[in-house]
């Protein structure tokens, strides 16, 4: 079921199946019309494949992004989906190395004066079909954490997504707090959810949204944090937080593999 994967490994104290891989490692979903093959790059960034078509979510390199390659895996995009404003998700260079001439892009509305492409603009809560996937925007912001300038992701501007593929669902919830709309999701095969502060937020929080709604895989991402030792502590954190909820893979990736 796995391909490339550094290890994997039972963690009986925990009481779950942990698998643990590295960056640029597809891992293998079966699928009607053949398999998923998802393959998590950096930060946010992740590849999907199947039946010939590849979607990009977040393409992002980090800050030195021409000094970081790309895993050999990576494929021109045929659609990318970009979730929000902020250069982790929506970075013009990163984009403009897995594109080609024909990419379809979606995008939430606050993106669009950005994007340097036409795209389809999704809004919380709609469903299209873009390029022949089935794509779901699902609502991401912040309940309580931000700043004196208001909460770091604001209601309504940035977008999770849903994608339909091969009879499975395949859920990226973007920079977002454990909120109403996520626990209400239903048949999730597959999630990415993101674990770090101040943003997001923590390991054990993450955790009860995702026994919430219950997906049969779960990756916690965009999980580092400057100045927190180990660098992957809140998805350490996370998956402890899950030692309690049987049914739930936790797919644990080095993202940062390629940093500087």
């Amino acid at each position: 079921m796995f391909r490339d994967l550094a290890a994997r490994v039972l963690i009986s104290a925990f009481g779950l199946f942990l698998t643990v891989s590295v960056a640029g490692a597809a891992d293998v979903i079966p699928a009607e019309g053949g398999n998923i093959e998802i393959t998590p790059i950096r930060h946010a960034h992740v590849q999907v494949e199947h039946g010939g078509k590849v979607i990009h979510i977040d393409p992002w390199a980090g800050p030195a992004t021409l000094s970081i390659p790309l895993p050999a895996g990576t494929k021109p995009a045929d659609i990318v989906l970009i979730t929000d404003i902020h250069s982790d998700h929506l970075h013009q260079p990163s984009i403009d190395r897995v594109k080609k001439a024909t990419t379809a892009y979606v995008i939430p509305k606050a993106v669009a004066a950005s994007l340097r492409s036409n795209a389809t603009v999704m809004d919380n809560g709609e469903s299209k079909s873009v390029d022949g996937v089935n794509i779901q925007a699902v609502a991401a912001y912040n309940l309580t954490r931000g700043d004196a300038g208001g909460p770091y992701h604001v209601r309504g501007r940035a977008n999770g997504y849903i994608l339909a593929l091969g009879g499975k669902r395949i859920y990226f919830a973007a920079d977002t707090e454990c909120i109403p709309e996520i626990k209400a999701l239903t048949n999730i095969d597959v999630a990415f959810i993101p674990v770090n502060l101040p943003f997001t937020m923590p390991g054990a929080e993450a955790a009860d949204c995702v026994k919430a709604f219950k997906p049969k895989i779960v990756y916690p991402y965009h999980y580092q944090q400057q100045g927190v030792q180990p660098p992957n502590k809140h998805q350490l954190d996370f998956a402890a937080a899950m030692k309690d909820a049987p049914g739930i893979e936790v797919r644990l990736v080095d993202f940062y593999t390629r940093a500087p």
